[in-house]
């Protein structure tokens, strides 16, 4: 773990750490990564082995506070290099990826490090006995399950590899050492739909509370399938039969437990022509990032706004892009904001994909090229809002490489990215600014 930077004023500032050495040990115990170095330095007494460039190994007693950071930046996020998926999905969304994109959008990470640090969805395949018994020891919890299907044979093939039929054993050991675990289902109509989806929901709610809950997704489908195992797409009548099955395992953990455990994504409502349930439906949102309950809480929480807020008027005519998913929940926000600001002119765009294909319809992966095909010389108003998650993580860039400035070239007009949460609209809308303190990132 070679240190790249040290915070001013911090424990290790004040021991003697130097940037360059690399840090081997803490207290007698290998440092190999971030989740080493956070463990074992909560102490306020520890010992560092340090190896200084030269090769030659130094030890240095640090205290601290209790659970302070011992202020240490290494040469990455983790440490270490974020560790491959070995499994050949068949509804994997990265081999659907078109050709001639930046390298970084091909790789495939099923890491528990960043299952716990940053939430993604991981599918155990490449976990040993050794790094499971390293998530107990170290009480990694909670960690996010990629789990598709729960019978041995169904999740083989789904997922392409042998050793995804040690899912339930591993999360057992994980359930009975009270790691909590919150799992997500891919919905691939005529493979893990039907019995195989209520045997799932059943195998992960006899888990609970281990298990904290399940969310079920359909299936992400390009255009780019050439050679990919053949899937059909989430329609209405799927998407009506797994929401039967869901909310029916969900109203029986309800009257159980007090909470429904398991969800579906708001597509499904979509895809379904069904009303989005109420927030309360959702209990905590445990699964918002998964899209699930997004728009109920965005819904909630504007007309709590506007219910404390005075008419006001709008900063100027604008117009607002998104995905053809949230587009017309989109309009109906924008209609609920006009009670109190009489003066809006707004227009909302559903942007098409054409560039991934017309299945794919969330904000997050509409493109550049897209946005400027679709709205150039329609009317925009003084500045195009768009939701921040077109951008790639917080920067200027979209999916296909075009920036925001690029955008705002070629559609003459000012492009804002906005947090997307109630608030951030309000604030935009008031304001033209973008908010900096976005509560809520999902995607709308």
């Amino acid at each position: 773990m070679k240190i790249t930077a040290i915070d001013a004023g911090s424990p290790a500032a004040r021991a003697g750490v130097r940037v360059g050495e690399t840090l081997t040990a803490i207290d007698g115990h290998p440092a190999h990564d971030v989740l080493d170095y956070q463990f074992y330095s909560y102490d306020a007494r520890i010992t560092l082995t340090l190896r200084g460039e030269n090769g030659r190994e130094r030890t240095l007693r640090v205290r601290k506070t209790e659970g302070e950071p011992l202020g240490l930046t290494f040469e990455t996020y983790l440490a270490d290099r974020p560790r491959r998926c070995a499994n050949k999905c068949v509804f994997c969304f990265i081999d659907q990826m078109p050709p001639g994109m930046r390298e970084s959008l091909y790789f495939k990470d099923d890491d528990m490090r960043l299952s716990f640090l940053q939430g993604n969805y991981i599918s155990m395949t490449n976990l040993p006995d050794a790094d499971l018994e390293r998530m107990i020891r170290m009480r990694i919890s909670p960690v996010n399950v990629s789990v598709q299907a729960t019978d041995p044979a169904l999740r083989v093939k789904m997922l392409g590899n042998p050793r995804a039929a040690l899912l339930m054993d591993q999360m057992r050991r994980l359930a009975d050492a009270h790691i909590t675990m919150n799992c997500q289902i891919v919905l691939c109509p005529g493979l893990n739909d039907g019995a195989a989806l209520q045997q799932s929901l059943d195998d992960l709610i006899a888990l609970y509370p281990a298990v904290a809950s399940v969310s079920v997704v359909p299936v992400g489908l390009t255009k780019y399938r050439e050679g990919l195992c053949p899937l059909t797409p989430v329609g209405k009548a799927e998407a009506e039969a797994v929401l039967d099955t869901v909310e029916r395992a969900g109203a029986a953990c309800l009257e159980r437990f007090g909470v429904r455990v398991v969800y579906c994504s708001d597509e499904f409502y979509l895809k379904a022509e069904r009303p989005m349930p109420p927030a309360p439906f959702y209990d905590d949102f445990p699964q918002l990032e998964n899209g699930v309950g997004m728009m109920a809480l965005f819904e909630d929480e504007l007309r709590a706004l506007l219910d404390e807020t005075r008419p006001f008027a709008a900063f100027a005519p604008f117009s607002l892009a998104t995905g053809e998913a949230a587009a017309g929940f989109m309009r109906k926000m924008l209609d609920l904001t006009a009670k109190k600001c009489h003066t809006m002119k707004a227009e909302v765009y559903a942007i098409r994909n054409d560039f991934f294909g017309h299945g794919v319809t969330v904000a997050g992966l509409v493109t550049a090229r897209d946005l400027i095909a679709q709205l150039k010389g329609r009317p925009l108003g003084e500045k195009l809002l768009i939701p921040s998650c077109m951008e790639c993580y917080g920067e200027d860039v979209f999916l296909d490489d075009l920036t925001v400035g690029d955008v705002e070239a070629a559609l003459g007009v000012p492009v804002l990215a906005i947090p997307t949460d109630a608030a951030g609209l309000l604030h935009a809308v008031r304001t033209g600014r973008a908010a900096e303190d976005a509560r809520h990132p999902y995607e709308l």
